[in-house]
């Protein structure tokens, strides 16, 4: 982790970290390290951003904004399903979801999350 005045770092490398944290609000992309299907993925990808956001010091009850990459829009339905059984009742971000070609070909989605960080 690396923390100046204003920003924390978590995990930086030459490219990018794991999440930045900026006046209690976290970013940070997910993608899936594990799962050969729509829901296999989706369910590592949610549980890895669990992983981020306890690093970052908040929870999925606080996720501000989703922007969601499908490889195939074909999965929308299937993951809508996963989406709504994740998110705690009443905690639904604005969010978008739309169709790309990810960076590798084993993905099948990539979320970009921004999460409120509630004061210690």
């Amino acid at each position: 982790m690396k923390t100046n005045t204003l920003i924390t770092r978590i995990h930086p490398q030459a490219q990018w970290s794991d999440a930045v944290v900026h006046q209690q609000t976290a970013y940070f992309v997910e993608v899936p390290e594990s799962g050969t299907d729509i829901t296999n993925q989706t369910q590592a990808l949610f549980a890895q951003a669990e992983r981020t956001m306890a690093l970052c010091g908040t929870d999925k009850r606080h996720i501000l904004m989703a922007t969601i990459y499908l490889k195939h829009m074909a999965d929308r339905a299937a993951f809508n399903a996963l989406w709504q059984a994740w998110l705690p009742e009443g905690c639904a971000p604005a969010r978008a979801c739309v169709s790309a070609e990810l960076a590798s070909p084993d993905y099948l989605l990539e979320i970009v999350f921004t999460v409120a960080v509630p004061r210690a």
